[in-house]
């Protein structure tokens, strides 16, 4: 009887130990999420997109919050959210957002919302092998799912919504299927990630977002404002090769990262240069291969910088001309690259002149030409965007301009060239950026506009007395309400 009495007062108290685990109902504080979106025409920048309806999933955070992915709430032109349980819906907008790292907050107008319900804790980066459960509200029915599975894999993974932009990422073989974006993923009651992305290539596989990526935009937005996470810029090569390590004088202990190169940040080309060793990152020693072990996981040394915030200092340990120094790094944001990545917020720029539409050459207009578009684009369109700032610095242009497509007139009747070219020069002048279109062609003083494309040098023009008295009319006819977005 004792020790019946004893085994009963153990549990007790062990019940009593873990609050959090008696009688909760997280999935009361999942939300689903409906959208209203239209997102720009790149190759026609004056349009949008018919309006799409989507959906996801968020749940409740303090502060009357509520916190999902940025690609569910992404050129939404309504936001649309739900209780539990609850089939009115309430009117949503955008707090903030981090397209960088897939994130978003929301506020909702009626705070009536969140009566009743109880905010969700973020808690640790889980471990390897541990069960989570996701919940949220998936394609296929409109109650809430749960599935259960294990975290897999942790590593610094793309993030699809930016396109250019790596962060730490949870593997999970936990369903995650649209719809499922944004909800959270659970473990002993405690948000441990944010579903967020699949692929089609694997099966029974989907990545959540872990808590060090939730809790930093948390903290960065503490001041009113999202800023972003720190990009390095700097390409990094193995230095797992004996003779390469005894060539630079470097011990053969597997450890450190070569400087290879340079990817347009101003701080990091500043304090670093080509050929430095990088041993040590803040408080991480660094693998040959340009790797770290942050809490037991193997991960690329960019994992470190993704630790500190926008203006925040790191010391690193290098090794420079055969010997160790130390040296302060200052790290920002850097949206430098953002044509090579996906764009939101930001309407396309766009001038007309002539029935030709000029825009920036970017990522987003290139896949205009379709899902193939590597493929289907020209070479010297995706060699431009994507890899002349590297290769040949010297020459690369800060803001490529394609003449994106030709509205018909009898102005252009007889252009040769219908659009998806790169423009080289106008009226003698190389075109470094939009502006330089807009110059080149208002300050024309001759009877001919000379229009040079790349890449074969195909020369074009355009009557200049003719083409301005035409753009009103053209403007008119294609219903296009200005001839510029600058």
């Amino acid at each position: 009887m004792k020790r019946a009495f004893c085994i009963l007062l153990a549990w007790i108290l062990a019940i009593l130990s873990f609050p959090a685990l008696v009688g909760a109902e997280p999935e009361k504080s999942v939300i689903q999420i409906f959208t209203f979106s239209s997102a720009p025409s790149w190759d026609a920048p004056w349009r949008f997109e018919p309006v799409r309806r989507g959906s996801g999933s968020g749940f409740v955070l303090k502060g009357k919050r509520i916190m999902t992915n940025a690609h569910v709430v992404s050129w939404a032109r309504q936001i649309l959210v739900r209780r539990y349980q609850d089939p009115r819906p309430f009117l949503a907008r955008v707090l903030y957002i981090g397209h960088d790292c897939d994130l978003a907050i929301l506020s909702v107008d009626d705070e009536s919302f969140f009566d009743g319900l109880e905010p969700l804790e973020i808690g640790e980066l889980p471990k390897v092998r541990s069960t989570v459960v996701t919940y949220g509200y998936p394609a296929g029915g409109e109650q809430i799912s749960y599935t259960r599975g294990v975290v897999s894999r942790i590593e610094v993974q793309n993030y699809v919504h930016p396109g250019n932009r790596s962060l730490l990422a949870c593997q999970t073989d936990a369903a995650i299927n649209p719809g499922n974006s944004g909800g959270p993923v659970i473990q002993n009651d405690l948000v441990v990630g944010v579903a967020f992305q699949g692929t089609h290539a694997l099966e029974n596989t989907g990545f959540f977002i872990p808590p060090p990526i939730l809790k930093h935009f948390l903290k960065d937005i503490e001041d009113g404002k999202y800023d972003g996470f720190p990009y390095l810029g700097v390409r990094l090569a193995p230095l797992l090769n004996p003779a390469h390590r005894r060539a630079l004088k470097l011990a053969a202990d597997g450890k450190g990262a070569r400087v290879d190169g340079f990817l347009g940040v101003p701080s990091s080309e500043k304090v670093l240069r080509e050929d430095d060793v990088v041993l040590q990152i803040g408080d991480y020693e660094v693998g040959g291969d340009g790797t770290i072990v942050y809490q037991g996981n193997r991960l690329h040394l960019t994992a470190a910088v993704h630790d500190a915030q926008h203006g925040d200092t790191i010391k690193l340990r290098v090794w420079r001309r055969g010997a160790e120094t130390n040296v302060l790094l200052q790290v920002f944001a850097f949206d430098g690259d953002r044509a090579r990545g996906n764009q939101y917020d930001r309407l396309p720029r766009y001038y007309i002149y002539g029935g030709l539409v000029f825009t920036p050459l970017s990522l987003d207009y290139l896949k205009t030409f379709g899902s193939r578009w590597s493929d289907a684009a020209n070479v010297e369109l995706v060699y431009e965007l994507l890899f002349k700032q590297f290769e040949s610095p010297e020459t690369a242009r800060a803001e490529p301009v394609v003449m994106a497509n030709l509205l018909a007139d009898p102005v252009n009747a007889s252009f040769a060239v219908k659009g998806r070219v790169l423009v080289d020069k106008i009226n003698g002048k190389r075109i470094e950026r939009l502006e330089d279109v807009i110059s080149a062609i208002e300050t024309c003083t001759n009877a001919q506009h000379v229009l040079e494309f790349m890449p074969h040098g195909t020369l074009e023009c355009l009557d200049r007395a003719a083409a301005e008295k035409a753009n009103a009319r053209i403007l008119q006819t294609y219903g296009v309400p200005k001839d510029r977005r600058l």
